[in-house]
């Protein structure tokens, strides 16, 4: 071999590995978002202690109803509270104080720790859609969720750069029995991504379940003493807690897990129409449940959770997107804070049918109200669509996507000397370009924001290639996402136990789909 032809063999090898470099998988987790921009505040100190004293009345003088669950009732009774039937009420004063107990903020760890949350302070931690029985994409339109479906989000969710959490009920799998489908949706979660994720709630015993699978994933003493786990918690909104997901809570809590206590609220029919009226109402309850989490084990880590929307008082059907639910989750997030306990909110959410400009006007509205209210833990950040009955495969990498508009407004502006572009001006001077200036050029790359769905080319190349419209660019992001996803590696015995630990459960009890 010539010298020559060495060196035009070395260039083509570092071709062929620069090439290699751009076309490789890359798997990209950010961070967790830390807010450098201050809280949007709507309510003045006198809004907030009116709200205050006449959430303290619901409780004292009305009273919230503990359903079917005589051990909820001897605590109270215990702590103080008069009980009366099912219906407790609480003395001014008694539940902030118990709710004292509850940390201001946590860490969930993930198996990766790299990829562990702080959920609280300045922090917001963003999760996909949870619950929707419905699932729909461009070519098979609207459908019911199967679990191959639950497999796919979780998949792109873990794929997925700006997205945090893996989340939990991420669609519904009907094809899977209900009494058996919370080991296989947990299974997933564990082993199809390594970011943090949720536990079921739907039973007691499925949340032992999820607590057990967390004992052979992480070890059990390890999560004794460490939060693996966040659940969502839902009051049965007006002023009750059922057994069911009171019970749930009650297994999170002894084993110090995380809980979501959340009102879910339609405005005009689960609550008052009026946003401080329904204030009222979700201060109320989030004061009565955190301070039972906390009764169930003082410590343990809970979230002053809000979903609230609204309704159309023609149809009867909730909306999405509108300002009085942002009035809601600013004047809720204030309320948090004052308690100082983390805050969840929900995040992309709209009533639209299809990942349209609908769904985009009332995602974006939610989204930006998720960030400057001070939201600590966004469920529904990305995916949800037809007011929560659907999980969109679209929706979700078109969501999943502007997560990173979101990331970019948080930090705020910088004013160091690089950000200040002294030089730059100077050099440039009047009628000239900055695009080849030495500040341009040593910034370019991290400057802007970028997205890596929306199409920003000229009219003619994008004419050319096809004419995409945002759900056909976004349909082959979804492709390109699950056929590029690599699992990541789980101890080979730990896998087996789980599997064997999810055999024993399922042969143990006959199929239930009710």
């Amino acid at each position: 071999m010539t010298e020559a032809s060495a060196r035009r063999r070395g260039r083509g090898g570092g071709g062929a590995a620069r090439r290699a470099e751009r076309t490789a998988v890359v798997i990209e987790t950010a961070k967790y978002i830390e807010r450098n921009i201050p809280n949007f505040e709507i309510l003045s100190e006198e809004a907030l202690e009116v709200i205050e004293t006449n959430a303290e009345t619901v409780l004292a003088e009305i009273g919230v109803n503990f359903v079917n669950n005589p051990a909820a009732l001897d605590r109270w009774r215990d702590a103080g509270a008069e009980v009366e039937g099912e219906r407790v009420r609480i003395p001014r004063g008694l539940a902030r104080k118990l709710i004292s107990t509850a940390p201001s903020q946590f860490t969930q760890h993930a198996r990766n720790s790299e990829k562990s949350v702080v959920i609280g302070g300045k922090n917001l931690v963003c999760a996909p859609v949870y619950g929707p029985p419905f699932v729909r994409d461009a070519n098979g339109g609207r459908r019911y969720a199967t679990m191959d479906d639950f497999r796919k989000f979780v998949k792109l969710g873990h794929m997925s750069k700006w997205l945090h959490h893996s989340g939990g009920t991420v669609c519904e799998p009907t094809d899977v029995p209900v009494n058996k489908r919370h080991l296989d949706m947990i299974h997933a979660h564990m082993t199809l991504t390594d970011k943090p994720f949720m536990g079921s709630v739907t039973d007691p015993s499925r949340a032992q379940d999820s607590v057990d699978m967390c004992g052979i994933l992480f070890g059990q003493d390890f999560v004794q003493e460490n939060t693996v786990m966040t659940s969502l918690i839902n009051v049965n909104s007006p002023l009750t807690f059922d057994d069911v997901m009171m019970g749930a809570m009650e297994v999170y809590a002894a084993n110090n897990q995380a809980c979501i206590l959340s009102p879910f609220i339609v405005g005009g029919a689960m609550a008052p129409v009026s946003v401080a009226g329904t204030l009222t109402q979700v201060l109320a309850e989030v004061l009565a449940g955190v301070a039972y989490n906390q009764l169930v084990r003082p410590g343990a880590p809970v979230i002053f959770g809000a979903f609230v929307t609204s309704i159309d008082m023609n149809s009867g059907a909730p909306t999405f997107g509108t300002p009085e639910a942002s009035q809601i989750l600013y004047g809720a997030g204030q309320l948090a804070r004052r308690l100082n306990l983390p805050f969840r909110s929900g995040g992309g959410l709209c009533a639209s049918k299809l990942p349209d400009a609908q769904a985009a006007y009332e995602t974006a509205h939610t989204l930006n109200a998720a960030l400057l209210g001070g939201v600590n833990f966004m469920l529904h950040a990305c995916g949800w669509l037809e007011g929560g009955l659907v999980s969109s495969y679209e929706k979700f990498v078109m969501d999943a996507d502007q997560l990173g508009v979101l990331h970019k407004l948080a930090q705020g502006v910088n004013v160091t000397e690089d950000d200040q572009a002294m030089g730059a001006i100077a050099e440039v001077g009047p009628g000239g370009h900055y695009l080849g200036c030495a500040h341009t050029q040593a910034n370019f790359k991290t400057a802007f924001w970028r997205t890596n769905l929306l199409d920003y080319r000229p009219f003619e190349t994008w004419q050319e290639q096809g004419a995409p419209d945002t759900q056909a660019l976004a349909t082959a992001r979804v492709a390109h996402l699950l056929d590029t996803y690599q699992q990541p590696s789980l101890d080979p015995a730990i896998e087996e136990a789980l599997n064997s630990y999810i055999a024993e459960k399922k042969s143990s009890m006959p199929d239930a789909f009710m």
